[in-house]
């Protein structure tokens, strides 16, 4: 399918995508930064905000361990998804 009237949707698009990268890159910026000055310290008190930074602990299903230890019981439960991936090149 061709459809020249969409290229300048597509150049939007793209650069919205190159925008929000760059606001990502300054957001962990400045998040490092302020870690930075809390060291270890998990809170932080900055005028009417207060900031946390605190460790936890989660615990996850190693699915690539499962799968090499009881590859048979994987297979029987895994399940095939079929999608539509987006790109644009």
């Amino acid at each position: 399918m061709s459809n020249p009237n969409m290229e300048n949707k597509v150049k939007e698009l793209l650069e919205l995508k190159r925008m929000k990268e760059e606001l990502e890159a300054e957001i962990s910026a400045m998040e490092d930064e302020i870690k930075q000055v809390m060291g270890e310290e998990e809170t932080l008190l900055a005028g009417a905000f207060k900031v946390s930074w605190k460790t936890f602990t989660s615990s996850r299903f190693d699915s690539v361990r499962f799968k090499k230890e009881h590859a048979e019981l994987a297979a029987a439960y895994t399940k095939q998804t079929t999608a539509r991936r987006f790109s644009i090149n």
